[in-house]
């Protein structure tokens, strides 16, 4: 049986490598890159919305993926926009957003929403992981991953191997829901 194909809109190469790992051999996943607008919102409302215009834009099935990073202590902030407050202020003004606080425990979570058309209501599938906000350790290539340290694990993201991340991260239950999801339609047809 011939490979699926997946548009995937990103621009990020670690998230393409990782969602490619994840999906599998069964999927063929073309990676487009659409500078699409900044949007606010709840993390829920922004990616069915950039899915949404990525899909008038591509004219055809999409799917998007939008991740956050949610401080208990902060009520869900910086949530979705974790990218700019990481460019902000960096790993280590992460953590100082939580100073004065005891409660450290985060959230991180991913969205994948998927569409078959512009006209076509999109999807939401979601991952979550729940951890805590740590002094950075590990590599510093992949985000905000080296200040995350998922709940059961003694490493941060940054820090676990990628064939173990890959088995058990936001993006892994999101990226595997969808799989499903698309498996059960393909069954379906």
């Amino acid at each position: 049986m011939a490979a699926q194909k997946l548009v995937f809109v990103t621009g990020n190469k670690n998230k393409l490598a990782e969602t490619r790992r994840i999906l599998g051999d069964h999927f063929q996943l073309e990676s487009v890159n659409i500078d699409l607008p900044e949007l606010q919102g709840t993390n829920q409302e922004i990616a069915l919305e950039k899915c949404r215009q990525a899909s008038k834009i591509v004219n055809g099935p999409v799917f998007v993926e939008d991740t956050g990073l949610g401080f208990n202590a902060l009520n869900g902030l910086p949530g979705p926009y974790i990218k700019w407050f990481l460019e902000g202020v960096g790993l280590e003004g992460l953590n100082k957003m939580l100073v004065g606080f005891s409660d450290k425990g985060a959230a991180a979570y991913c969205n994948i929403v998927y569409t078959t058309g512009p006209d076509v209501e999109p999807i939401i599938f979601e991952g979550r992981v729940e951890g805590k906000i740590v002094d950075a350790r590990g590599p510093t290539s992949f985000g905000w991953d080296p200040v995350f340290q998922p709940d059961g694990y003694d490493q941060t993201y940054a820090e676990i191997d990628s064939s173990i991340k890959n088995t058990m991260s936001h993006r892994f239950l999101a990226v595997c829901k969808l799989r499903a999801y698309l498996a059960k339609q393909e069954v379906q047809a």
